[in-house]
């Protein structure tokens, strides 16, 4: 594989921006999976660990948007780190 056309550095560099890419949103979508969501003055917990007890109907859409925000984020993510490796397992059949 030549180092130097500019295709593989083209692919190279587009592996390494996927894989960072997916690598960031998965910790951002964790982190928003563990913030605190409150709804009308009330704590409702968060995605990953609602609040104990009988919590205020309002928190039941707070949750539920949380919930799937975070799922888009870390779906993002996934696909970001599968499309990394398919870049990668592509490049390495081309200059094999």
């Amino acid at each position: 594989m030549p180092e130097t056309n500019g295709v593989w550095i083209v692919v190279t560099t587009l592996n390494k921006i996927l894989a960072l890419a997916g690598a960031v949103l998965l910790l951002g979508g964790l982190m928003l999976g563990f913030r605190s969501v409150s709804s009308g003055g009330a704590d409702c917990g968060s995605a990953f660990q609602p609040a104990g007890g009988v919590t205020p109907m309002a928190c039941d859409g707070a949750l539920n948007r949380s919930g799937t925000l975070v799922t888009i984020v870390l779906s993002a993510g996934v696909l970001c780190l599968i499309a990394a490796v398919t870049v990668k397992v592509v490049r390495d059949k081309v200059s094999a």
